[in-house]
């Protein structure tokens, strides 16, 4: 199954859902651009995000990478998250690549020129799991021009 969930992870440009738990007990929840290096999912954000925080506080989180688009697929899972600042740059290059296709737009120029530090989520998984409804709702749903399954 990991070869299905690297798949999906790899080819998805859907923005990853991320939960945890606040010092006060309560959930949260955010969305960001995410890539899937070595078996590890990242993130990027400025070091001032409540995001940071919460999982400097509670490494224990939750996630998920699916469309509202039919057929219904995605990855969902557990993690542990880890706050790197040194990498926080490399990861939002990375991320540009991933969702702008570069560096070479309005939006990624603004995000790389901010004078805010940006630092790293690491995620490692604990455990993830793959699910793909295509098969069971072929008949049901009419082809999009948006390839949501791999």
């Amino acid at each position: 199954m990991l070869g299905k969930v690297k798949e999906y992870l790899d080819q998805s440009i859907i923005p990853l859902r991320l939960s945890g738990v606040t010092k006060s007990g309560w959930p949260f929840g955010v969305s960001l651009w995410y890539i899937y290096l070595d078996e590890k999912i990242y993130l990027a954000t400025i070091e001032t995000a409540k995001v940071v925080k919460h999982l400097s506080n509670n490494p224990k989180c939750a996630f998920e990478v699916s469309s509202e688009i039919p057929p219904y697929c995605g990855v969902r899972g557990q993690a542990s998250a880890k706050i790197i600042d040194s990498k926080g740059d490399e990861i939002l290059r990375l991320l540009l690549e991933k969702y702008l296709g570069g560096t070479d737009n309005r939006l990624a120029q603004n995000l790389l020129n901010r004078n805010v530090k940006e630092v790293a989520i690491e995620l490692t998984p604990i455990n993830m799991y793959q699910w793909d409804f295509s098969q069971r709702m072929k008949k049901l749903v009419t082809p999009s021009i948006i390839k949501v399954c791999p």
